[in-house]
């Protein structure tokens, strides 16, 4: 085994994608990924994401690590509490957390996520 390196430059992006229709608030937030690693089950992922600029509906089965590298967004939960996120910023969403997040201005992040209800089926 070796150590995974999360360089945008050492895998391909995915195409660009949308976040469903109808999760989607404002804008056109065009995302891509660069996946980096996922472990044998399947439950595990780290990689970088970026976002164009809108909003839609989040709806986190997973928990997640995120560490911003470029621009900035804001998060709201369900009670209205905003979080701003900028660069260096790094912070979990626990799964069960439901809101908004907004890009305000494209945005880049190393993400790492654990998702437990795939590793329990």
């Amino acid at each position: 085994m070796k150590l995974v390196m999360l360089s945008q430059d050492t895998v391909e992006a995915s195409e660009p994608f949308l976040p469903a229709q109808e999760k989607i608030v404002s804008g056109h937030p065009q995302q891509q990924v660069w996946q980096h690693y996922s472990n044998q089950g399947r439950v595990f992922h780290a990689g970088v994401w970026q976002s164009d600029i809108g909003k839609w509906n989040v709806n986190y089965t997973e928990e997640e690590y995120c560490h911003i590298l470029e621009g900035v967004s804001v998060v709201t939960d369900t009670f209205g509490t905003s979080t701003i996120l900028k660069v260096g910023d790094h912070f979990v969403v626990p799964a069960g957390f439901n809101g908004t997040w907004e890009v305000v201005e494209p945005t880049k992040k190393i993400y790492v996520v654990y998702e437990e209800s795939v590793a329990e089926s």
